[in-house]
């Protein structure tokens, strides 16, 4: 039988290696960003019910007007995260798009120290430049109408939003469980895109619906299933460890499968951000 922190490493891994074909997945489906979004929530939303009824979790109980309106708050900005990525991949490829959102630990700073008030130590800011100059050498060029420097542009719109939603996150996470969170929140993306579909013409194959149905319910539910089962086995600090490794993931694949090979320049400003956003886990959590 598998020892437990062995089986915690392999939850952690596999739910970073999922969370990682995220942006692959975004590649394949050859519809708009509205659309891949819409049906990634759908899809996930339906298997958390499944998963929550299953492991006889309640979805509803403790439910307060404050708590559900933070959900519905935090749905919006997960679709915001999700629509930008998706059209940051579209633009500008699966690389540029991974690097920018990996800026997310920088904004979760700003965020904190000009909205939250809170006190920010000098650590903190030392990684918010380096994340800048990580960005910095990833980008092309300093021109809009350049595909790649537009995709990390989008793809640092996704950081921000996501960096607002994890800093919600926190405060639901104290009342709710994640499986209860993630099900209303994909539940809220469903319904905040759904308006956007009615304003967009797209086209859908058979092989786009098979591909958001892999990323609705494995990269979505079964990655954040796994993600909250691997820190029953190992501690905090580890899970997010291999966590932030998701770029890192899906940059390597993006490489083969779409011959996106980065320059040395890309692999230095990459390896800052990333390295940024692992520091802060790896000497905060516990």
């Amino acid at each position: 039988m598998m020892p437990n922190y062995r089986k915690g490493l392999l939850f952690a891994h596999f739910a970073a290696l999922l969370f990682g074909m995220t942006g692959i997945l975004g590649a394949l489906i050859k519809t708009d960003a509205a659309l891949i979004t819409f049906g990634r929530a759908a899809f996930a939303f339906v298997s958390l019910f499944i998963v929550a009824r299953l492991l006889g979790q309640q979805l509803k109980s403790v439910m307060t007007k404050p708590l559900f309106a933070k959900l519905a708050f935090s749905g919006a900005l997960l679709a915001i995260h999700w629509v930008t990525f998706f059209y940051a991949i579209k633009i500008g490829g699966v690389a540029m798009a991974t690097l920018g959102f990996a800026s997310f630990p920088a904004f979760i700073t700003l965020i904190e120290r000009f909205i939250l008030k809170d006190n920010v130590n000098l650590t903190s800011w030392i990684l918010v430049i380096v994340v800048m100059v990580g960005l910095l050498l990833v980008s092309p060029e300093l021109d809009l109408k350049n595909s790649n420097t537009s995709g990390l542009l989008w793809g640092i719109i996704s950081g921000f939003s996501f960096g607002a939603l994890a800093v919600v996150n926190r405060t639901i996470g104290q009342q709710l469980h994640p499986i209860t969170i993630a099900f209303w929140q994909n539940l809220f993306v469903s319904l905040f895109t759904l308006p956007l579909l009615t304003l967009s013409t797209f086209s859908i194959t058979g092989m786009d619906i098979f591909w958001l149905s892999i990323l609705g319910i494995l990269c979505t539910a079964l990655s954040h299933f796994l993600f909250v089962s691997s820190v029953q086995y190992i501690n905090a600090r580890t899970t997010g460890l291999i966590i932030s490794l998701e770029p890192v993931y899906a940059i390597i694949v993006a490489w083969f499968l779409f011959n996106e090979e980065p320059t040395i320049k890309m692999l230095i400003g990459g390896m800052l951000i990333i390295g940024a956003a692992i520091y802060p886990q790896n000497k905060t959590s516990h």
